[in-house]
């Protein structure tokens, strides 16, 4: 038997609470998307404004960070024609992304979920990310 830790909905509540009052402070409605460690949907906030396509784009950006326990931005690196990792954004039916504003929530050194967020620039939906993250870490204690 595995034990597998996971956020709750509590906890996704507290990221996204995080995430929505720094798009609120650079005055840019996102699209929130808070996932379990699997990759799986536990909360989803789309701020008046939101765009429509980042609907999809920030639940991709969680799943991403979550289930490949690694931050969206990381695979941009390497997402490179030349590089051997070049294509895995056509991956798992497509939802690997390589665009910033995905990071995997870490509790006790364990990836416990992912955070997306999207609707900005990718340096804006990665500082919101970061944000709720913040917000749940100093909320948690």
């Amino acid at each position: 038997m595995l034990t597998i830790n996971r956020l709750d909905l509590a906890d996704a509540r507290m990221l996204i609470e995080g995430a929505a009052a720094k798009a609120r402070e650079i005055g840019v409605p996102m699209c929130i998307a808070i996932v379990d460690e699997s990759g799986n949907l536990i909360a989803f906030e789309r701020m008046d404004g939101g765009k429509i396509t980042s609907v999809t784009i920030a639940q991709d950006k969680a799943f991403t960070a979550a289930a490949a326990k690694k931050a969206t931005h990381d695979y941009n690196k390497v997402n490179v024609p030349g590089s051997l990792a070049f294509g895995i954004h056509t991956e798992v039916g497509g939802r690997i992304s390589s665009v910033g504003g995905g990071l995997p929530v870490m509790v006790g050194g364990e990836v416990v979920g992912g955070i997306g967020i999207s609707s900005g620039t990718p340096q804006q939906d990665m500082d919101c990310a970061q944000a709720g993250i913040d917000h749940f870490e100093t909320k948690r204690g």
